[in-house]
């Protein structure tokens, strides 16, 4: 079977088309992301600058980097990204999402270029990057394999790609969606799907299939006492990996 022409789906994107206006609300529909979000930043930083040998102490410590934000959404990630000296492209294949990015964009006077797009479109254009965040996207899409082939061929030879998603466990069920859709209210109802949440085992093969290796994983884990998402070892429900190309030829 041939390698499909892409790899939305168009109900998951309707529902993030439906919430559009709320991503930079911090007490709105995406609060869990913004809580989330400092400790995503911090992650990205330190294992950007450790494994691509840049400066952890400068202030722009990805300054010249080309970097894309697939499923960028309205750029809770992109524009730290630009602050700290990367070319940033966004793309997200809402088109009313990625309105609502440029304005906030303009508005604090970034330069990022966001684009109404897929995965698939970007890849065929030749681009490539040295950074690639892939933060809770995939368990959104229509087909993972085909989708993390297209953004592994966009990435350098020497580049790193960012995976974050939810892990397919009963912990997950519990937390992710029965505490934060339906009893905290955290996200609307229905956001996730428990069924299409890929565990880090099927998420390192699904990369090896195409080409990428895992070089680094962590889980991420909230604590409720502290209201303050962390890293550690339990990757039961939220996790990262960073993966490299496995080799020096384009993700197969």
């Amino acid at each position: 079977m041939g390698e499909r022409t892409h790899t939305i789906d168009d109900a998951e994107i309707a529902k993030f088309t439906a919430m559009a206006d709320e991503w930079w609300n911090p007490q709105g529909k995406f609060q869990p992301l913004h809580k989330f979000n400092p400790v995503r930043l911090s992650y990205i930083r330190a294992q950007a600058c450790a494994l691509l040998d840049l400066d952890a102490n400068s202030a722009t410590p990805l300054d010249g980097l080309n970097l894309l934000d697939i499923g960028c959404g309205g750029g809770l990630l992109s524009e730290p990204m630009a602050r700290l000296g990367a070319h940033v492209i966004g793309a997200d294949a809402s088109e009313e999402t990625i309105k609502t990015a440029q304005i906030h964009a303009t508005q604090s006077g970034l330069q990022i270029d966001y684009r109404a797009t897929t995965p698939e479109a970007l890849a065929a254009t030749g681009m490539q990057f040295d950074i690639i965040l892939n933060m809770e996207v995939i368990e959104h899409v229509a087909h993972p394999t085909d989708f993390i082939r297209s953004c592994g061929q966009m990435l350098k030879p020497d580049g790193i790609m960012f995976l974050a998603t939810i892990s397919r466990t009963p912990k997950s069920f519990a937390l992710a969606i029965i505490g934060a859709e339906y009893v905290l209210g955290w996200l609307p109802r229905g956001t996730h799907d428990w069924h299409k949440f890929i565990t880090p085992t099927e998420l390192e093969t699904i990369a090896n299939g195409v080409g990428l290796d895992f070089v680094r994983s962590t889980g991420v884990s909230y604590n409720p006492l502290t209201a303050q998402w962390r890293t550690g070892g339990d990757m039961s429900v939220n996790y990262i990996a960073v993966a490299e190309r496995s080799d020096s030829d384009s993700a197969r």
